[in-house]
């Protein structure tokens, strides 16, 4: 379930994954990307059903898909297997960097 905090409703996710922002600021509905992003690059399946359950299958999918700039390659595949309605062809942070390498990690 939602915590609520000032009349703002908010996913049920350990702090943690946010360390460097300041958690009780963020307004979760506009972050939806960079909450979404970080939850599928380094939650568990019990964080991915919790984003799902809050922001619903359709705009999370439609994010992972559509509106995330960059996913490492471990976390594409995690999305890949997470949620079978995904193609990699078709995910924006495949195709932005496909024939990019990265060396920062």
């Amino acid at each position: 379930m939602a915590r609520v905090k000032k009349n703002k409703a908010f996913p049920n996710l350990n702090p943690v994954f946010f360390w460097d922002f300041d958690i009780d600021a963020m307004d979760f509905e506009r972050a939806y990307k960079t909450i979404i992003a970080r939850i599928v690059e380094r939650g568990g399946k019990e964080e991915i059903d919790e984003i799902v359950r809050f922001y619903g299958l359709e705009k999370v999918v439609k994010a992972i898909r559509d509106e995330i700039y960059f996913l490492p390659n471990y976390a594409i595949d995690k999305a890949l297997k997470l949620f079978p309605e995904l193609k990699k062809e078709e995910m924006y942070c495949y195709l932005n960097r496909k024939d990019k390498p990265y060396s920062w990690i």
